[in-house]
């Protein structure tokens, strides 16, 4: 049988990515071979994205596939969660998608709450309350352009769209929609309860699909562009993280994830939502992943913290590579100095070494010169607010975890990945590096049938990519110690 070729269109909120997928029955390989820059823009009064460009540069990555002879059959296409564009009666895009940091949905949960509480947009979707999420926009939409929802006929999520624009075929893909505080957990599909107290009309959001639907071919006009192909268009775990997850190389039934990268995504596959009172206290979210699975998550502020220290360090001059602050942060004495890493004033770009050194100040505790005595902070701050999180999931579902999955970007910090076993008293496994892309592609390998489940892709997983193991090995009353204190810092 020939090799099973696919492309997988990544997009994350500074770029993008084309990665081929060549499937041999047992192993895939990756070969990227389209990058672009993902650049949001300003324009009279809202922060936007620039959906065209985005749709522009997927195309180019077709044509390379068509020009390299990859002979690609299926492609999909992630991205981040809860935007989304509107389309008016001809079937045109009505406007830019706006971006979720646009400064619309600032306070829009205090406006909608005489119509729809917190409390119960929580236990009808089991989202954690954030201001930028879907249901939050269509609020602002409403009070601030009533007319253009009014004109709009459909609501597509941003892969969605990109899909509609490739195909013509519009649908809502589960995993996408699961994001935006607009599902009923429990049920899988609208929350119409909630929209319809808000005005929004339920025509406009199309049909929910799950992942592996073929929307079918490109568009003539399309393929007159790229070439003459085979591709048809699949929906994938649409939403960036549950195409990472997908990637998980475990046959656990019990393992906590980190999707790792700017954030730190971490949480449980569980096979139905967990709403409750507790789980909303502790913030936790219930997402939509593959084969209607829930992932059960909290979002933590993950390397953004490490990555603008050395952006700082970096304008002052001083261009250290991660390898050289690991080595560094080895040399340092431990449990000095430990952050809340989700403290507020970690969420905004700056010195962030110098903002470390204030929260330490006010905590009254060593304050970090070196390099190397601030990026320890910032691993050991990490691993506790992990040990933390993982003592949140055991207590609110009653159960153990058995073992600690790390996918993504984070993969590459090794002394993280040691110190977060040492932390949680856990086992970690730390790979595949390229999890959303991987995951892209075992769902277009799921539809046409060249696996036949999940198990069947993590076993993939395994075979293909390299995972490393980190046992617990450190003291657990020095951990133990620090933890006691970490926990007051919260």
């Amino acid at each position: 049988m020939a090799d099973l070729k696919m492309l997988a269109i990544d997009l994350g909120a500074s770029s993008g990515r084309g990665i081929v997928g060549t499937f041999d029955g047992e192993k895939l390989t990756l070969r990227e071979n389209h990058r672009f820059s993902n650049d949001p823009m300003f324009v009279n009064g809202r922060f936007t994205w620039d959906i065209l460009r985005i749709y522009f540069e997927i195309k180019n990555s077709i044509t390379k596939t068509v020009i390299d002879g990859d002979n690609v059959t299926s492609m999909g296409i992630d991205t981040w969660g809860v935007d989304y564009g509107l389309i008016d009666k001809n079937g045109r895009l009505m406007a830019n998608p706006t971006h979720y940091r646009d400064t619309r949905t600032v306070g829009i949960t205090d406006y909608m709450e005489p119509t729809v509480s917190a409390e119960e947009v929580y236990k009808t979707t089991g989202i954690q309350a954030i201001d930028f999420n879907t249901l939050n926009q269509l609020a602002a939409e409403m009070r601030d352009d009533p007319e253009m929802l009014a004109r709009a006929e459909k609501m597509l999520f941003i892969p969605d769209l990109l899909n509609y624009f490739l195909t013509g075929k519009m649908a809502t893909e589960y995993t996408i929609a699961s994001t935006g505080m607009i599902l009923d957990a429990a049920k899988r599909d609208f929350a119409f309860g909630l929209t319809d107290k808000l005005g929004i009309k339920r025509e406009l959001f199309p049909a929910i699909v799950q992942p592996g639907y073929n929307l079918g071919g490109l568009l003539p006009s399309i393929t007159d562009e790229v070439g003459k192909n085979n591709i048809n268009v699949y929906t994938v775990a649409s939403h960036d993280t549950a195409s990472a997850v997908m990637a998980v190389p475990s046959q656990a039934d019990d393992f906590i994830y980190i999707s790792s990268g700017t954030w730190s995504l971490m949480g449980m596959e569980l096979p139905q939502p967990l709403i409750n009172d507790a789980t909303r206290a502790a913030n936790f979210t219930n997402e939509g992943g593959i084969n209607g699975t829930i992932r059960f998550l909290k979002n933590i502020m993950g390397l953004w913290i490490i990555q603008e220290s050395r952006r700082q360090w970096k304008r002052e001059g001083k261009d250290y590579s991660f390898a050289q602050m690991e080595a560094w942060a080895k040399e340092a004495s431990p449990f000095q100095s430990l952050i809340n890493p989700d403290d507020p004033s970690f969420n905004t770009p700056g010195n962030m070494p110098e903002k470390i050194r204030e929260f330490c100040r006010k905590t009254g505790q060593h304050v970090p010169e070196s390099v190397g005595e601030v990026v320890r902070c910032i691993y050991e701050s990490l691993a506790l607010k992990y040990r933390y999180t993982v003592e949140g999931i055991q207590a609110l579902r009653g159960k153990k975890a058995t073992m600690i999955n790390v996918v993504g970007g984070g993969t590459k910090d090794h002394f993280l990945s040691q110190m977060t076993a040492d932390a949680c008293g856990l086992a970690v496994s730390a790979g595949p590096e390229e999890a959303t892309s991987i995951g892209n592609l075992l769902a277009q390998m799921m539809a046409v049938g060249a696996i036949k489940d999940l198990s069947e892709a993590r076993q993939v997983v395994a075979n293909s990519f390299e995972v490393k193991h980190y046992a617990p090995t450190a003291d657990r009353g020095a951990w133990d110690e620090a933890y006691g204190r970490f926990v007051k810092l919260l």
